[in-house]
């Protein structure tokens, strides 16, 4: 563009230079899900140069001087620009100050090694052996590092790789507020240990597969999840992953033995894809388009699949219905049974199985080793060791196997350090989005005991979903509930349910 540009002919020409950038990387996206989905094993090695390819074009455009000269413009002309239009540059400012701090030849060899990573992964868990990853994962964690040096951070390496996922969050916040937890939460588990356990025999049963997807379905469409701007599929590992929002992929898994496996990744997965078809198609590619963070992406799962799905209310609604897809299974069970079965609190290994009090020691855990193996304080040959010694220290179990232990989850082979603080997170910010939301809306749980949902999703929409990154994860927390993220809110939500659950005092 030149100097004599009109501020509109500069926005569009910034518009189309995203947009493009972001059809390269959807287009990468499309590759990954369908890696993780459908690909044919001997497809990985091609897979991984095609998304390198189309990663290193992508960032080439986003950190070309092209670009970096049309936003040095658009920012001297700021003041003849909408809201939205300065918002969508000022982020675009800062997404380009920090793209240009990795070069294309790093991203290709990051995108490689994701490809190499995830593959060696699959081929681990399949052989349960932790080694087959390891010499792939030791890579991952060195340029994990290089890449936090990149950045730049003032007090801890980690720092830096958790502003990808959580712009503004550090280790010292995060120490803080787990910290915290840790002292909280005990006295709730506490408690629960003292009183008698609930059953959850009706989840360990035969329950076909075929069964489990439909029910699964009619749940996600009750949810509001559009089935004519999405799907679902089988993974090896359940996520969410999205090309536009008219055009999101969501995924689950299925044990025929425990039904509870594929329900909660089907209702956790359609939280994350209803707030992935919410964000506005006109911003599409601008940062006003993409989720502000992921712990507000998984404070948009854990509302519904905690607040919503394992809540009594949903399930004198849907019990009925699910009696009729498994009639001899369910036959001698009540909805306030599966409701306390679905809430059951016990330890166990498996994160995406956990309940939703224990799961945030499985963080925890994951948080401790993440910032040990990125500072450099762990070497990754030990990690299976120092795996089975946190587990048995913060739930008194140990795994008896690579698969159920350090190999069952598939972020740091996509070298997503930095991820998992954000589960927690998103937990707590679900338990105070949901305490505004019982404010706002009039009746909101007799609604839900009805089977009434868009009233709820609307309000999600409304709040949170429309403004793409507008606000940041504490600013959007604050515009709606007038605090601050405060734990406190959890702690409450988890006290008044498992007085429910358990009968507690």
């Amino acid at each position: 563009m030149t100097q004599d540009s009109t501020s509109a002919e500069l926005y569009a020409a910034y518009t189309d230079l995203l947009q493009k950038a972001a059809d390269l990387n959807y287009s990468s996206a499309v590759l990954g899900w369908d890696q993780e989905v459908y690909m044919p094993p001997k497809g990985a090695d091609m897979r991984g140069r095609q998304q390198a390819t189309l990663a290193s074009m992508a960032h080439e455009l986003l950190t070309s001087n092209e670009y970096g000269y049309l936003l040095k413009q658009l920012n001297a002309v700021s003041a003849e620009l909408s809201d939205t239009e300065r918002r969508n540059v000022a982020l675009s400012i800062e997404d380009f100050e920090k793209n240009k701090k990795l070069s294309p030849d790093f991203i290709e060899e990051l995108s490689r090694l994701t490809s190499e990573c995830f593959n060696n992964w699959i081929a681990a868990r399949k052989a349960n052996a932790f080694s087959l990853f390891a010499p792939s994962l030791s890579r991952m964690i060195a340029i994990k590092r290089k890449q936090a040096e990149l950045y730049g951070y003032t007090c801890h390496p980690y720092d830096a790789l958790l502003d990808d996922y959580e712009k503004g969050a550090n280790v010292v916040m995060l120490d803080a507020l787990l910290s915290k937890l840790k002292q909280q939460l005990p006295i709730l588990l506490n408690k629960i240990k003292a009183a008698p356990q609930v059953s959850e025999d009706c989840f360990h049963q035969h329950f076909p597969r075929q069964q489990q997807w439909d029910f699964g379905i009619d749940v996600l469409k009750q949810m509001g999840f559009d089935f004519e701007a999405g799907r679902q599929d089988y993974a090896e590992h359940p996520f969410t992953t999205s090309f536009s929002p008219a055009d999101v992929r969501i995924t689950t898994r299925v044990d025929e033995n425990n039904y509870a496996s594929m329900l909660w990744s089907c209702i956790h997965e359609g939280g994350h894809g209803l707030y992935e078809q919410g964000l506005p198609m006109e911003q599409y590619g601008l940062p006003l388009g993409s989720a502000v963070s992921l712990s507000i992406h998984e404070s948009q799962s854990r509302l519904w699949e905690n607040s919503i799905g394992r809540s009594l209310g949903l399930w004198q609604y849907f019990f009925p219905k699910l009696q009729a897809y498994f009639p001899a299974q369910l036959e001698n069970v009540t909805a306030t049974d599966f409701f306390k079965a679905a809430n059951r609190v016990a330890p166990s290994l498996i994160r995406t199985e956990a309940d939703e009090l224990t799961y945030h020691f499985h963080v925890m855990i994951r948080y401790e080793i993440e910032k040990a193996l990125i500072e450099g304080s762990l070497d990754p040959k030990d990690l299976p060791a120092k795996w089975n010694e946190l587990y048995q220290t913060y739930l008194g179990i140990s795994p008896h196997d690579d698969k159920t232990g350090v190999l069952q989850d598939v972020h740091w082979s996509h070298g997503s350090f930095g991820y998992f603080p954000t589960y927690s997170l998103g937990s707590f910010y679900a338990a105070q989005l949901f305490d505004q939301a019982k404010k706002d809306i009039p009746g909101l749980q007799e609604q839900i005991s009805n089977g009434e949902l868009s009233t709820l999703l609307q309000w999600l929409r409304t709040n949170i979903h429309q403004y793409g990154r507008r606000y940041n994860s504490e600013e959007l927390c604050e515009r709606i509930t007038g605090q601050k993220l405060d734990t406190e809110f959890f702690m409450r939500y988890a006290a008044d349910k498992y007085k429910q659950v358990y009968g507690l005092e």
